[in-house]
């Protein structure tokens, strides 16, 4: 079994790194998810007894008074620590430049979405999963979609 200081990545991609014994997460250590979030936390035979999400951007989850969805509402938390883009650039994503969709695809959060094959890949286009009819119904509706057209300026006569 596991012993001592060291990592561990699980099938789903998450990283842990920090104290094991006898094959347990037990100790200070931290899980590192592909999302970019990061969860520290002081563990117990597997369990966590305190710790900390901080989320790909940098803000910190807390459980109490956690100021979500009111005056510093995390939809703006990147405008909060960047300042706000100039007229005419939007800022369609937390990352910027944000990540270039393949042509026909979705952006639907943990990879790309391809609505002819319905496969959604990671964003290493590896194979993620079969999307079923509820899912491709939503990511349609809601994620943001390549471009597939030709926007051209057209001056005022």
């Amino acid at each position: 079994r596991m012993e001592g200081q060291g990592s561990y990545t699980l099938p789903t991609g998450t990283e842990y790194r920090g104290a094991l014994r006898d094959g347990m997460f037990d100790g200070e250590g931290e899980l590192l998810f592909p999302n970019g979030g990061t969860y520290r936390a002081v563990w117990h035979r597997g369990v966590p007894s305190q710790g900390k999400y901080t989320f790909a951007d940098g803000l910190e989850y807390k459980d109490k008074k956690w100021h979500y969805c009111d005056g510093y509402d995390r939809r703006f938390y990147t405008e909060i620590c960047s300042g706000l883009k100039p007229a005419g650039i939007s800022q369609l994503t937390n990352l910027d430049p944000p990540r270039k969709i393949p042509e026909g695809c979705y952006d639907c959060g943990d990879g790309f979405y391809n609505p002819e094959t319905r496969v959604i890949v990671d964003y290493k286009l590896r194979f993620l999963r079969n999307a079923d009819d509820d899912e491709h119904e939503w990511i349609v509706r809601t994620c943001r979609k390549a471009w597939d057209e030709r926007i051209e300026h057209k001056p005022k006569p």
